[in-house]
This record gives structure tokens, sequence and C-alpha cells, in this order.
């Protein structure tokens, strides 16, 4: 089971970015089977949902509504618990079947990486297996 890694630079503090083709790339052209996700950071996630820009942004504000910026123990340690939190709502990884080589999504669905301690450059990992 080879694991494809790609890093991944975020703009703002929450950001979610399509990363759909990225995942793409890395899958072998006669791959079969099923396709993990997985954000190798715990302020951040993978979700797979429609890349509409406003859809997007609703994300990022729904995110920031649920869960408030400060009031948490944590944040004692580095200030970044409403991070920990919201990355806890959104989950680490996404599992896609992959059919011919390539993700086996719906129409409108896409691969997006949730950031939610941002900017900074994440790391995604892909493994595809049988």
């Amino acid at each position: 089971m080879p694991t494809n890694r790609f890093t991944v630079a975020t703009d703002d503090q929450l950001s979610v970015v399509d990363i759909t083709d990225r995942v793409r790339d890395v899958i072998p052209e006669d791959a079969e089977g099923t396709c993990t996700v997985f954000v190798r950071h715990t302020t951040a996630g993978i979700t797979v949902n429609e890349a509409e820009p406003r859809l997007l942004g609703d994300l990022s504000d729904a995110l920031g509504d649920l869960v408030p910026d400060s009031g948490w123990d944590h944040d004692e340690l580095d200030g970044n618990a409403d991070a920990h939190v919201r990355a806890m709502f959104v989950g680490p990884s996404e599992t896609i079947p992959v059919r011919d080589g390539g993700l086996d999504m719906g129409t409108w669905q896409s691969v997006l990486l949730v950031d939610c301690d941002g900017p900074r450059e994440r790391a995604v990992d892909v493994v595809v297996t049988d």
C-alpha cells in the first residue's frame, strides 16, 4: 500500500480548499478499490461535498459560528483550542471508491481540505487499497 503525500498551502485562519485534482493525480491509472485521504494535523480535516465557492464560505462561517474563538481550557497551552474542536467536527479522513483509476464520486462531490488553524502548509496522505 504505497502512500502518496502532497502539501496544501492555505491563506486564512479558516480555509476550505478543493483538493480533488491533487488526489486524482496520485491515483494509479489501473487502481480499483478504495482511496483514503487523510490529513496529518489535529487542526485540519477532510470532507466530501460540493466545491461551490459560496458553499465553501458557508462551511467556514458555520464552523466559526458553531465553535467560539475563545474561552477554552486548551487555550492556556497554545491558543488554538477552537481550531482543534472545529477539526474534530470535520474529521481527519474520507474513504472514496476507486474505479478504473479514478475517484468514483457523484457529479457534484469534491474532496475538500478544511484548515481550521491557518494560514499554514498542510500534509495530505492518499492511500489506495484493493
